[in-house]
């Protein structure tokens, strides 16, 4: 008798701990994140819309980004803190500024000592996955994460190799159709799961040369941008000797035809993967507890300043679309105006599953705003560009508060730039050099120097020699 009730305590226990596992693993939420490559925060069909008159793009539709919208919360006022591939990305990665976690341009692997999202949360008990872009050289480790499927540098969009899980696989179709497979598959695998997951889906798509697939080859054709006013408002170190190379890059995005329509033609195509994703979240019934960002790394110019590319501190290049759906804590349909960063992502995440948030990570954890809460919340930031030895955008330092920005370019004082984002929000008119907004300057110039000593800004040893820029 006394075996018997040994058994039946030991069966007991084993059963307890079976429900206080799943109950653990449900009551965590899941997480994906989906990012694309050089997505403007307006080449989003919602807002084209919400801009009415004002958006460059009307034509432009994107059915399942707007589904996501209506299902979650989505933030006007998101920035990146580095506008660029790389540097961007691993400041999703690790809720920090590029100068401390060691990216801050394409050609430098991510360092696998960075604390990370993934590496926090695998090691509370959650498996990690990441598909498509990664970056950072041609570095082929993807630190924190269990399961990879993606390519190293920029790959290519059609009939791209990837590397699966280390081994490198030939795949055959159009590569963001292919990592969004291998997305799926993971989602599919892990539904009879007892541990929570966060999973990365990181397009190629809008990065040039664009390639779309065969389905989105002619949408929107014949349609053209509509004309913004600083189209002939010209950056400051756009006429000087690092110039020469921006200037083609411009004069492509100007033109429009058809290089502009397939930047718009791969974000269609995007938006038909991320509603395969939210299918196969609906279908797994994993929609309830699932944490679903969808955002880009950086913004892109059409000839706005007279530039192509990103990398600059004006608004076309730092602003991003972000939106975010978590039904047990958002409420759908809902729109949030406080200034959200990339370095943000990590906290939140790590937040939301329970998990200590590193002291390291300078972000902070977006959830008090899910509820609307914004006391206490940042009304400015600090943007960091460092000069490449292979492009021809100056270094450049910033901070923005909620109605004006002031740009520096170390080594060109002639070159600050200050705008009034309120009266000037294409920002045409410099008023650096305006005595009658001397005390703004001063004002922006203090903030300046507390934004930049709150995050420890220094130039950091990987960043690139100004020495070697391009001559003319």
């Amino acid at each position: 008798m006394r075996i018997f009730w040994l058994l039946a305590a030991l069966l007991l226990l084993l059963l307890l701990l079976i429900t206080s596992q799943s109950m653990a693993a449900e009551s965590r939420p899941n997480f994906v994140l989906v990012i694309t490559d050089d997505q403007r925060h307006d080449a989003f069909g919602l807002v084209q819309k919400e801009q009415g008159e004002r958006g460059r793009f009307p034509w432009f539709t994107t059915p399942n980004m707007d589904r996501l919208a209506g299902q979650g919360m989505r933030f006007r006022n998101a920035f990146v803190v580095n506008a660029l591939c790389s540097p961007s990305r691993a400041n999703f990665l690790t809720g920090r500024y590029s100068h401390h976690n060691g990216v801050v341009n394409n050609h430098t692997p991510f360092p696998a000592s960075n604390v990370t999202h993934a590496s926090a949360l695998k090691a509370a008990g959650y498996t990690t996955a990441y598909f498509g872009k990664w970056h950072c050289d041609a570095q082929r480790e993807r630190p924190g994460f269990d399961r990879i499927a993606t390519f190293v540098g920029q790959g290519r969009f059609i009939n791209c190799p990837l590397l699966v899980d280390g081994k490198e696989t030939p795949t055959k179709g159009w590569v963001d159709d292919v990592t969004t497979d291998y997305a799926i598959e993971f989602l599919r695998k892990q539904k009879g799961s007892d541990k929570p997951f966060d999973m990365v889906l990181g397009f190629k798509s809008p990065h040039g040369p664009r390639t779309p697939p065969q389905r989105a080859a002619n949408h929107f054709a014949g349609e053209t941008m509509r004309p913004v006013p600083n189209l002939d408002v010209r950056a400051p170190f756009r006429d000087g000797p690092e110039a020469q190379q921006n200037k083609r890059a411009a004069a492509a995005a100007r033109a429009g035809g058809e290089g502009m329509l397939n930047y718009f033609r791969c974000i269609s195509a995007v938006d038909d993967n991320l509603g395969r994703v939210l299918d196969a979240l609906d279908e797994l019934g994993m929609t309830e507890n699932t944490v679903v960002v969808y955002t880009s790394d950086n913004g892109y110019f059409f000839g706005e300043h007279g530039l192509g590319d990103k990398r600059a501190a004006y608004e076309e290049s730092i602003r991003v679309p972000l939106i975010v759906r978590y039904p047990k804590r958002i409420k759908p349909g809902t729109t949030s105006d406080a200034m959200v960063l990339n370095i943000d992502y990590a906290p939140t995440l790590l937040a939301l599953a329970g998990v200590e948030v590193p002291k390291e990570m300078q972000g902070r954890s977006w959830t008090p705003l899910f509820e609307g809460k914004t006391d206490g919340w940042r009304q400015s930031f600090f943007y960091e560009y460092f000069f490449e030895n292979r492009f021809a955008i100056p270094t450049t330092l910033a901070v923005r508060s909620a109605t004006t920005k002031l740009v520096t370019y170390p080594g060109h004082d002639d070159w600050t730039e200050l705008y009034d984002l309120a009266s000037d929000p294409f920002e045409m008119k410099n008023l650096a050099r305006d005595s009658a907004h001397a005390e703004l300057l001063e004002s922006m110039r203090k903030l300046y120097k507390r934004e930049s000593e709150e995050v420890g800004y220094h130039v950091p040893p990987t960043a690139d020699d100004p020495a070697t820029a391009p001559k003319k």
